[in-house]
Formats: structure tokens, sequence, C-alpha cells
């Protein structure tokens, strides 16, 4: 798909033009470089630029410059682009595979992919959560835990410029909703539970989607037997205190190979019976025919 990138300056005016990069990682020294995107080597007099068939995650800043020599403006802030690729180049898995944790948790983000170095980003940046940082990172798997309530995004970046999938983790002090990371296909069966630090106690837990409640009494599951794109939506628990809200994402089921053989080989079963039976036909009237002739 297209993506347009727009670019503001603080105070508009006329004469500026503007400069447009893309973010390349730097992992040996964890900054990112900035290249210039096509065609705006001189800056562009729109304050937009278009980004066509973006197949892969990417990072993008612009900046303004105007005068001669130019003047330029400091760089933007760093924007990324998530593709929402079949098949991505990396992959960010996390244990234990849930959205919510407890302030005591260790926490283990895996990458996966081509590359053998790997870092992993967190936005809001926090480098004492980042990998590697304090030699957290084991591999291209990387441990997080913290002692205060949090929440970011996570992600996998390579030296080769693959971006993973993005992940949402919170820290949590007393109750969590177990929620799946990764989006659920269509028609299976998912569970949220409330889980609290203490033992469980004799109250009743309520579940919220989308700030309604959908089911209150002493169960600490909410089991929905095929999820559908209906489901999709923030959920979130409440025991006496309330759990921070997940977002559960639903995909669509890929059609299997199955489900394109079952209606082809019915079509060619049905063609090729029904070509036997006109052959058929046309043979008992040919020869019935020919029966006529020698009698007469």
């Amino acid at each position: 798909a297209s993506v347009t990138l727009n670019c503001e300056v603080e105070h508009p005016s006329a004469g500026w033009r503007f400069y447009w990069y893309k973010a390349v990682h730097k992992l040996s020294e964890d900054f990112y470089s900035y290249e210039l995107l096509p065609g705006s080597s001189s800056g562009t007099e729109q304050d937009s630029y278009m980004v066509h068939g973006q197949t892969h995650t990417a990072g993008y800043v612009c900046r303004a410059g105007r005068g001669d020599p130019v003047f330029y403006t400091q760089y933007s802030e760093l924007k990324l682009v998530w593709s929402a690729d079949v098949d991505p180049a990396a992959s960010l898995t996390v244990s234990p595979d849930r959205v919510q944790h407890f302030t005591s948790d260790s926490v283990s983000l895996s990458c996966e992919g081509n590359s053998t170095e790997w870092r992993v980003r967190r936005f809001p940046e926090d480098r004492s959560l980042s990998c590697p940082s304090k030699g957290r990172m084991t591999g291209s798997t990387c441990k997080i835990s913290t002692s205060q309530s949090s929440a970011a995004v996570y992600w996998c970046e390579s030296g080769s410029g693959e971006f993973s999938n993005s992940v949402n983790i919170t820290f949590q002090n007393d109750i969590i909703l177990l929620s799946p990371v990764l989006p659920v296909t269509e028609g299976d069966p998912v569970s949220l539970s409330c889980k609290l630090t203490t033992e469980n106690l004799p109250f009743n837990v309520e579940f919220y989607k989308n700030d309604k409640l959908v089911q209150s009494d002493t169960r600490l599951e909410l089991n929905i037997s095929a999820v559908s794109k209906s489901d999709e939506g923030f959920y979130k628990c409440k025991v006496m205190n309330e759990s921070a809200q997940s977002w559960v994402s639903v995909k669509l089921s890929s059609p299997g190979v199955s489900s394109f053989l079952v209606p082809l080989i019915t079509g060619l079963v049905c063609g090729l019976f029904l070509i036997i039976l006109l052959m058929l036909l046309f043979c008992y009237k040919k020869s019935k025919g020919e029966f006529f002739f020698l009698i007469h």
C-alpha cells in the first residue's frame, strides 16, 4: 500500500523545502543514520511525500531547509510505519505468551530471522528496558523486568535492516488480564483470564470489552469458543481493582488447500460424469439407428 508522510515546521512561512529520509539502524553504534529518499535530494516544495508499495516496516524522518546556503531545521522525530507482512522477514515472540505481566515477572523476548545480530527496541524509549543493555541480550533473546508499572511497544531490529512485528507489553502490580500477544485466527477458541498476585478471593470477576460489561460472576475466565472479527477490541478485568486493558486482535483465517480442493474435485467429478452420460446417450442413439437401418 502507499503511505503519505507529512512534515511541518513550527512556524510555517514561505520558502521552506522539505527533505525526506529513511532511517537505518546501526546496531554496532546504537543509533539511526538517515538516507535521503528518492527525489528529495534538493527538497520538495510540498510538505508531503508518498512512499509507494512499502513491503517492510521502515522508519522515516524529515527536516526542512531554506536559503542559500541552506539553513536546515533539526530532524523530526522518527516515525515507524509498520507493514502488516503476511510473512515478515523477522518475528518477535514473548515468553510468557501474554500482553500483561506482574512487576515481579521476568519476560523473555526472542528475535527470529535471517540475521545473527539483533537489538530489541522499545517505545517509549527506556535504555534500562532495552536490549542489549547491562548484559541482558543472550544470543537473540532479551530478558526484561521492572519494579514499576509501565506499558510500551517492543520490536526487533537486525543489523541488516529487518524489522519484526511489534508487541505491546504491560507491567502491573496486583492484577493482570491474561490475553494473547499475537493476533488470533478467526474461528479459533480464545480464553481471557484474570490473575491476581494474591490468592483468588470469593468476589465477582467482571470482564469488560471496550468499557462495556460482558461477564460478571465468580469465573476467572472469559471464554470465546470461536472468535470472530466482531470480538476484536480492548478487554480488561476487575476484582475490586481493575487491570490495564489489552487489545485482542483477530486475523482472517487463510483458506486451506482442502477448502479449494473439495469444490474443485466435486466439479471435475460432476463434469466427467456428465461427459460420460452424454457419450453413452450418443452411442445408444447411434446403435439404435443402425439397428433400424438393418431391419429395413
